[in-house]
Parts: C-alpha cells; structure tokens; sequence
C-alpha cells in the first residue's frame, strides 16, 4: 500500500491545474438551487473525459458518475448549487469571472462547495487510471437544490432511485480536516390571530404583533435554556423574520407569524421543538397560536416538484466507526500528516443520508467553510489536489481491506 499511496498523491499533484481549471469552469456557469442545469453538462463531459463507466441525470437533475459494479456501493457527494453573490460592491472582482491569485481560486461557490465537485471527479480519474477500484461500485454524486433544501436531493436518490450505499464521503469544505457530524436544523412558523381595529383607537382590536412580540421574547429567554452536546455543541433557536398583515396602515394588525431558525443537537428531535415552541406561546398567553413546519415545494430544473418539510435531522458517526478510522489511516499516509477529526457549523446532505436514513457519513473538502455565502471566496489550490488525493487514497484502502 505504501507504493499505492504515493502513486496517488503524485499523480494527484500532477493533476492539480487540471483541478483548478475545471473548477473555475464550474465556477463561471451559474447555477443557482433550481438552476443547475448548464453546469451539470459541465460535469458530465468532465466526467465522461475522465473514463467513468456511466454518467447518467436522474429525476430531480443530480448527476451520478459510476466506477465499478461490485457488489458493494460507496458515494462521493458534492452539491453544485450555490448561494447568489449579494452585493457585488463587497468583492474584489467579478464573482463569475474566476481567477487564481495567491494560491487560490476566487468565485462564488469556490469553497461550497464546487471545489469538492472538481476534486472528487479528478479522484475518480485517478481511481481508474491506477486501477484502484475491484470490490466496489462508487458513485460521484453532483447533486441539486442544497442551498435551498438540504438533503432534498438524497432524499430523492434513496426514495426514488434506490440509491442506498454503506457509505456517503460528503465533500463539502472541512479545510482538509476530517468532519464526523454537525447539529440538525428546522424552520418553523408561528401564526397568531387578532382583531382589526382603527389605528386611532386600538383599544377597540387585539394587536396581532403584540402577541407575536411576547413569543418572541419567550423563544429569546429558551434559546438560552437549550441543552448542549459536548461533541456538537448547544441548540439554538432565533427568530428571524416577522411579517404582519392588517387592512392599512391605519389599522391595527389583524395577523402576525414569526419564521424561526431552530438548530436541533444531539437528542433533540422535530417533536421536542415543537413541543416547545408551544409552550413558549402558551407562556406568552398566546395558547392559540399555531405552529407549523414550512413544506418546501419548489421546481427543479428539470420541472419536477419533490416536496419536503424544512426539518433536518442531527447525525454523528461514532468516532470508533471503521469507515472513520479507515478514512484517517487513508489521510496519513497519503497526505503525510494526521487530521484533526471535528464537525460542522453548518448543514449538508448527510442530514438526509444519516439523519433521515441511517447511512453512515464522514466529510472532508478542500476550502474553508468560514469563506462559504461570503464575498471573496476562495479555495487553496493546494486542498483541491490534496482532497482529490484522499478521496482516491480512502477507496484505495477500503478496497484493500477485502
């Protein structure tokens, strides 16, 4: 194996400007949630160029590129949606236009996260061309409509595709450090009824925003009362948008809903959020206000609609896991160092893959993640060849092992 992992990691960095390249291909087409179509042609003619056996869309438009047809089914997910640039006054160049400059490739998705789509699809090249795959079928998944619903995609893979591997490498930015979990989320909404009633006298109504003002303030005083995990850290819990409604300006609102940002830790669950949601509004004195989970229902590119509730389960993996350890001694000897082992702060596919299904998960990407929806992302060159390496080094290993 020695002589294996130094093949990988030469012909690694000899692809590097290869990977950066095709990169900034993937950077300079656009592709927003629902929009992703032109870039997965992009992949797919990379993909079909780098000698994968199969390169097939399915349904919701994700890519899938096959290695091998054994028994046995490991994935490498990457997801090729991005975030809009916002306010382009706050970068330093055009954030379509990518460049390399110190050492980094610059453009919005650079680091989330289609760094990992270009380091990933240069690990199935050098999987194949080193002849590093006999036992598994490995699937390079580029896959759809994350930044607006985590997971959606994979929930669709398992559902609809019958997609079920033993294992899923998640490649989304990890700065090169090996990733064994990350905190759950929801969204919910709070809706509360009210009176209208004349602006100038509204003692004659029951304002609507008020009662929506008492549960937020109830929602601030538990958010400091979450529990905590002493891997993933604490719950938390914000209100984020109130909107109301009222027949003018001159009237007093007859309806007001609070949208909530609720990161679930370890053992908290949609039901005990709810639950406590409830309480909170009963609390406020509010014991009619109703809270529900936001459905997500919008078109993918390809015109079909999967809808889904905007809850995003919790997943760890143990830190005994075999997949973790084998993931480690790939690192170490490919990449010459030890990794450190954290999480994310952030959600991914894995909160469908492990959370909703049980698939065991572990993540590393090139790219820092504190660089992810921000102006002026970019991601080291170096970490885009690194990551090809390990992710060829990890099938490499596990191929060993049977």
């Amino acid at each position: 194996m020695k002589q294996i992992y130094s093949d990988i990691a030469h012909r690694a960095k000899e692809y590097e400007n290869q990977i950066a390249r095709f990169l900034m291909d993937l950077i300079s087409t656009p592709s927003f949630s629902g929009k992703e179509q032109a870039v997965i042609e992009v992949i797919k003619r990379e993909m079909l160029n780098s000698g994968f056996d199969e390169v097939r869309i399915d349904g919701l438009g994700s890519i899938i590129g096959r290695l091998g047809n054994g028994p046995r089914t490991i994935a490498f997910d990457a997801h090729i949606d991005t975030v809009y640039a916002g306010d382009l006054s706050q970068w330093e160049s055009d954030p379509f236009q990518p460049k390399i400059a110190d050492g980094k490739v610059y453009g919005r998705g650079s680091v989330d996260q289609k760094g990992g789509m270009a380091a990933l699809v240069y690990a199935g090249k050098i999987i194949n061309e080193l002849g590093l795959n006999n036992q598994y079928t490995l699937l390079f998944t580029g896959t759809v409509m994350e930044e607006d619903c985590d997971g959606l995609c994979w929930q669709y893979l398992i559902r609809e595709e019958n997609i079920r591997p033993e294992l899923v490498v998640i490649t989304e930015p990890t700065n090169m450090n090996i990733y064994r979990g990350q905190r759950g989320r929801m969204e919910m909404e709070i809706s509360v009824s009210g009176l209208s009633a004349h602006g100038s006298a509204p003692e004659r109504g029951e304002n609507a925003v008020y009662k929506a003002s008492r549960i937020a303030l109830e929602i601030e005083q538990l958010n400091g009362r979450l529990k905590g995990d002493p891997f993933l850290g604490k719950g938390s819990v914000a209100v984020t948008q109130i909107t109301s409604a009222s027949p003018s300006l001159c009237a007093v609102p007859d309806g007001a809903t609070l949208h909530l940002d609720r990161r679930l830790t370890a053992g908290e669950t949609k039901e005990s959020a709810l639950a406590e949601i409830r309480e909170a509004a009963r609390k406020a004195a509010c014991p009619d206000a109703e809270v529900t989970v936001p459905v997500y229902n919008e078109s993918s590119y390809t015109g079909l609609k999967y809808p889904a509730e905007h809850y995003y389960p919790t997943w760890v993996i143990d830190e005994q896991s075999h997949y973790l350890l084998e993931a480690i001694t790939a690192y170490e000897n490919v990449l010459q160092k030890k990794p450190v082992v954290g999480k994310w702060t952030f959600s991914t596919n894995g909160v469908a893959i492990a959370g909703m299904f049980g698939i065991p998960c572990i993540g590393l990407g090139p790219g820092d993640e504190t660089y992810a929806h921000a102006p002026n992302e970019a991601c080291p060159v170096e970490q885009l060849s690194a990551a090809a390496a390990f992710y060829a080094a990890f099938a490499a290993k596990l191929n060993s092992d049977d």
